[in-house]
C-alpha cells in the first residue's frame, strides 16, 4: 500500500547544532530517523532515507516536514 504522505518531526540538537528528522510508521512497522547539519542536507538526507524504507512504487507522493519548535531568526 503506498501512504500519500508522511510528515517528518524535526528538531534542532542543542548539543551539536544538527537537525534531527523522525517519522514513526502508524501502523508500527518501524520508522525513520536521520540527521543533517544545514536544511539542505536534512532534506538530502530524508529523501535518500525514505528511497531506502520502502519499496519500490511504495514511496510516498509526499513528504512533509515539521518543525517541532519553530526557528527564531536573530540579527547579528
Amino acid at each position: 500500500m503506498r501512504l500519500e504522505e508522511i510528515t517528518f518531526q524535526v528538531e534542532r540538537d542543542e548539543a551539536s547544532g544538527w537537525f534531527v528528522a523522525w517519522w514513526d510508521d502508524s501502523n508500527g512497522s518501524g520508522g525513520i530517523t536521520t540527521q543533517g547539519q544545514d536544511l539542505r542536507e536534512l532534506q538530502e538526507q530524508i529523501l535518500g532515507a525514505v528511497a531506502a524504507h520502502f519499496d519500490e512504487g511504495a514511496v510516498p507522493r509526499r513528504i512533509r516536514i515539521h518543525f517541532v519548535s519553530d526557528p527564531i531568526l536573530e540579527k547579528a
